[in-house]
């Protein structure tokens, strides 16, 4: 066998078993997501700015740190919301799974596909849908913004709704977003903050955004007996 021949063949079995991955990831993660999911208590804070907007049909952006993502996944589905998801093989089970949640999944990130992604989600920004991204993604460093969430507001003209999540109970990941998952019973309260549209993309909106987003960690609440 030629080396081109067995870097071919060593591809296509790399190929299968990423399929399989995906796969066997959607058909076990989302039942158990789910199941988790339906025990938490969960409490919305401040919905009324962006369901206004919903309601006239105006777009925005729910912008999320990624650490905090699984909660607002959650408490968003079936919104009809676009949102970016990475071009990385495990980004194929996140967008498969969003899918059947509701979710218009347009693939990319600050590091794949970003440039494209981008116009597509300034276009679907102008046409009236609202987005979500998640400024740290796909790999950090948490709680550092890229400039892909003000140019999508600037140039699409659609005010940033940004949300954050506390639990009273949580795991959090040994990953670079220390990603949290809140435990079965958990009470999870989400926050919305109050639409603010970027007027550029310098320094000093990226520290307005950043102030406006809060910690790339979630507090935890009082426990909740």
């Amino acid at each position: 066998m030629t080396d081109d021949a067995a870097a071919a063949a060593a591809k296509a079995v790399k190929a299968v078993k990423a399929a399989r991955k995906v796969r066997w990831g959607v058909r076990l993660g989302k039942p158990l997501l789910t199941l988790l999911a339906r025990t938490w208590r969960v409490e919305e804070v401040n919905t009324a700015p962006w369901r206004e907007l919903a309601k006239a049909g105006k777009p925005y952006i729910l912008s999320s740190w990624h650490g905090q993502l699984l909660a607002h996944i959650w408490a968003n589905r079936f919104r009809g919301i676009a949102a970016m998801i990475s071009e990385h093989g495990d980004g194929e089970i996140i967008a498969r799974m969003m899918v059947t949640w509701g979710y218009v999944p347009v693939r990319g990130s600050s590091t794949r596909g970003g440039r494209r992604a981008l116009v597509e989600m300034v276009e679907q920004i102008r046409e009236g849908r609202a987005f979500a991204i998640t400024p740290d993604g796909p790999r950090g460093p948490a709680g550092v913004l890229q400039p892909g969430v003000l140019i999508a507001s600037f140039k699409g003209g659609a005010p940033i709704v940004t949300i954050r999540s506390e639990a009273s109970r949580a795991w959090r990941l040994r990953s670079w977003d220390g990603f949290e998952i809140p435990k079965p019973f958990a009470k999870v309260r989400i926050i919305y903050g109050d639409p603010w549209q970027a007027p550029g993309t310098d320094d000093a909106a990226a520290a307005t955004l950043l102030a406006l987003m809060g910690p790339a960690h979630a507090n935890l609440l009082e426990p909740v007996r």
